[in-house]
């Protein structure tokens, strides 16, 4: 049986969450504020907390603190008024695992409950499955880097709150948001994604919002289209300043009006934006609005460049060329001198200029083996003359630590020959 532990100093909240849970078979032990549940925690092993954020003299967050630091293997959800959402994100930042609004349903709090504890045991037996972030499907996390990514979609996934994913063009941005969608509540509903550099401000806005057509058919948004599940903005710094404030206006009222149009339309949508430029920096030019900032960046996933996460490019070699090849054919091998032209390439164009090269080279492969005559020239120019400028820069290294090395030999002989006719100097008595 389930245990957990309620933390909260509305002793009416409290009582209620207790017999609802218990109702449903849980094992439900209360506290009225931190301190007295850091003293339970002493003697008693729990699967999850629940906790209000706002008590007093030490609050919720301060609580999250210290139950991350020793007791790892237990899930923690925070309570929270509306007028402190943002708090609450932060809360899941430093390592809740989801947060509730205050007033909630019974099956929001039921709902909630369950999923943490999918993820999370505090039997030795059953440890939480975060720590295998490398099973979330459609990702390749052998690096550090990508495997922090994963454990961030496992924990953000449920909850329903917009996430910003800040990468390079080209990284794997619109598969980690496809993944927030499969692992989360809304994952039977619509993915819906669109690039935004790809349209102009007029068409942006007919595109998103829809349109209406007077005596023909109204035209639907994408934001109608992913009604009840998530839209994916890829590249949402391209946007005007203009659709920047309707955007933050729709995820503030989660309504929408169509391009001439009056009526306001009710959307149920989670928003997943990307951007491969820094917001901050375009809000203090002025060219994106610092409310829209403010509101996508509560929550922020880093996504590595590929040459920082070499480990995964042997996979992603791999997969690339099984996506490619045609069906039933035999997976080639690369020759010693390719594998290390894949591997230690910089890839400026990341996990895309990476699924190029492997189309280019797959058509002039021969006998079953790529070589790296048969990569795109560019990648392999770059590549050697990377390798021709660490040897010279070795060699000038090597002539500067050997110049230094005669001067201090020279200085240490020049001192030695100052200092022994002193030496030998006598004086009669």
């Amino acid at each position: 049986m389930p245990r957990i532990l309620i933390v909260d100093d509305d002793v009416f909240l409290q009582v209620v969450i207790t017999n609802l849970l218990s109702k449903h078979g849980y094992d439900i032990a209360a506290a009225s504020s931190g301190e007295g549940a850091l003293q339970i925690l002493r003697n008693q092993t729990f699967d999850l907390m629940i906790s209000d954020i706002d008590m007093l003299p030490m609050n919720g967050l301060e609580l999250l603190q210290k139950v991350r630091e020793s007791y790892a293997d237990m899930g923690v959800v925070m309570l929270t008024g509306h007028d402190s959402i943002d708090v609450a994100v932060g809360a899941m930042k430093k390592g809740a695992f989801d947060f509730l609004a205050k007033p909630f349903r019974p099956d929001e709090l039921l709902s909630t409950v369950q999923r943490s504890l999918g993820c999370y045991d505090a039997s030795p037996e059953n440890k939480p499955t975060q720590t295998q972030p490398d099973l979330v499907v459609g990702l390749v996390a052998e690096s550090a880097g990508m495997r922090k990514v994963c454990d961030m979609i496992k924990r953000v996934a449920p909850a329903n709150v917009t996430v910003l994913l800040c990468g390079e063009n080209g990284s794997d941005k619109e598969l980690i948001a496809r993944a927030l969608h499969q692992y989360s509540p809304r994952r039977h509903g619509p993915f819906v994604a669109l690039n935004c550099a790809k349209l102009s401000a007029e068409q942006m806005e007919s595109k998103l919002f829809g349109c209406v057509n007077g005596a023909l058919a109204d035209q639907t948004g994408l934001f109608e289209a992913a009604h009840k599940g998530t839209l994916f903005l890829d590249n949402i710094n391209a946007l005007s300043l203009e659709t920047q404030a309707k955007l933050f206006s729709i995820i503030q009222n989660r309504k929408i009006c169509k391009v001439g149009g009056a009526n306001q339309i009710e959307i149920d949508v989670r928003i997943v934006a990307a951007s491969s430029e820094k917001l901050d920096r375009l809000v203090e030019q002025g060219a994106f609005s610092e409310d829209l900032y403010c509101r996508l960046s509560a929550l922020c996933i880093d996504v590595p460049p590929l040459r920082s996460r070499r480990e995964d490019i042997p996979v992603l070699v791999n997969q690339a060329l099984c996506r490619n090849l045609k069906s039933g054919a035999e997976t080639p091998a690369l020759d010693p001198k390719t594998k290390e032209i894949l591997y230690n390439y910089i890839w400026p164009g990341d996990t895309c200029e990476l699924e190029d090269a492997v189309r280019h080279a797959l058509p002039l492969m021969q006998n079953g083996m790529i070589t790296k005559e048969m990569l795109p020239a560019k990648i392999v120019a770059a590549f050697e003359e990377g390798v021709r400028s660490s040897v010279i820069t070795s060699r000038e290294q090597f002539k500067g630590q050997a110049f230094k090395a005669f001067l201090n030999e020279k200085k240490e002989e020049l001192l030695g020959r100052t200092a022994k006719p002193s030496d030998e100097k006598k004086v009669d008595p």
